[in-house]
């Protein structure tokens, strides 16, 4: 995998929460990324040859078949198999603690710009896409399609974090909308046993999916920095706790740390990929470790 350079750093995500076009945000993130790998002497997938295309504008000069061109006198680039087979679906968490911020930028401005910009990747790699977004119970569901992606980014412009969160029976319930195998990409704050995540994303992949899991977090909820005792609300339900942040610093961080290693411990015995983003995180990062995710499934397709 090429590395993350100064070239592929992108605009901060409360620079680009700002942006209300979501298909323009998509783009300026996906293309910037892209603009990176082109730099990089170890792009490419290595995958099977499926067809030629002619040459656009932008397209990797790597990828041009030069004896083709030799024989024809017209520019063709190769197009492999892995980039024309694979449906992908974002399983995007709209439940109500997804609506915290501590800074410019919620966790859902930062998830649904996340998943607009794997859609939008994805289906540059000419992949099918869909969505689906959900709380308690399943709220909106566009199967994976060659021509879903507007509906799938107007779809995730009008998620609303507003109703408790039931990850285990939601994820239950989408488990009948996924009877094919492929890509699956859960974006969630996990706020759920992981044994119970684990069991629930067996169901909804049921079907051979390979499943990748993007766990955002607010930087606040990682670090605890707040020094004013308080009552902090349970944003998942009505109760409220009196709080003396100093005194429970270390032993929030301990319990924090330990449902984030147990999600990648337990996730990764399932076969199944774990990657933690904090809301501060450029978002080709998380482009970065889905296209590390392609290129893996690739070598053992």
């Amino acid at each position: 995998m090429p590395a993350l350079t100064h070239e592929t750093q992108l605009l901060d995500p409360a620079v680009l929460a700002r942006i209300s076009d979501l298909d323009l945000v998509a783009r300026t993130v996906v293309d910037g990324f892209l603009a990176g790998l082109h730099k990089s002497p170890n792009f490419g997938v290595s995958t099977d040859f499926a067809e030629h295309r002619p040459y656009s504008p932008g397209d990797d000069v790597r990828r041009v078949d030069w004896k083709l061109y030799a024989r024809t006198d017209r520019y063709h680039v190769k197009e492999f198999e892995a980039e024309t087979n694979a449906s992908v679906s974002v399983l995007l968490d709209v439940s109500r603690s997804m609506s915290y911020g501590s800074g410019t930028v919620r966790k859902l401005d930062y998830a649904r710009i996340l998943a607009a910009s794997l859609l939008y990747f994805s289906q540059r790699q000419r992949d099918r896409v869909g969505v689906s977004t959900f709380d308690d119970r399943v709220r909106e569901h566009v199967p994976p399609a060659t021509r879903h992606l507007p509906e799938a980014l107007h779809t995730l412009a009008r998620a609303a974090a507003t109703r408790p969160g039931d990850v285990p029976a939601a994820l239950a319930a989408l488990a009948g909308n996924y009877r094919r195998r492929g890509i699956m990409v859960l974006v969630s704050d996990c706020y759920v046993e992981p044994d119970a995540l684990v069991r629930a994303l067996h169901q909804v992949a049921a079907a051979g999916s390979e499943v990748v899991v993007m766990h955002v977090l607010d930087p606040s909820e990682l670090d605890f920095p707040f020094e004013a005792s308080a009552s902090f609300q349970d944003m998942e339900g009505d109760e409220a706790l009196p709080v003396v942040p100093p005194v429970m610093r270390e032993r929030y961080r301990t319990m924090i740390a330990e449902h984030t290693a147990a999600l990648r411990r337990l996730l990764g015995q399932a076969g199944m990929d774990y990657f933690l983003f904090d809301t501060r995180r450029p978002l080709d990062a998380a482009l970065h470790e889905y296209l590390s995710v392609r290129e893996r499934l690739a070598r053992i397709r």
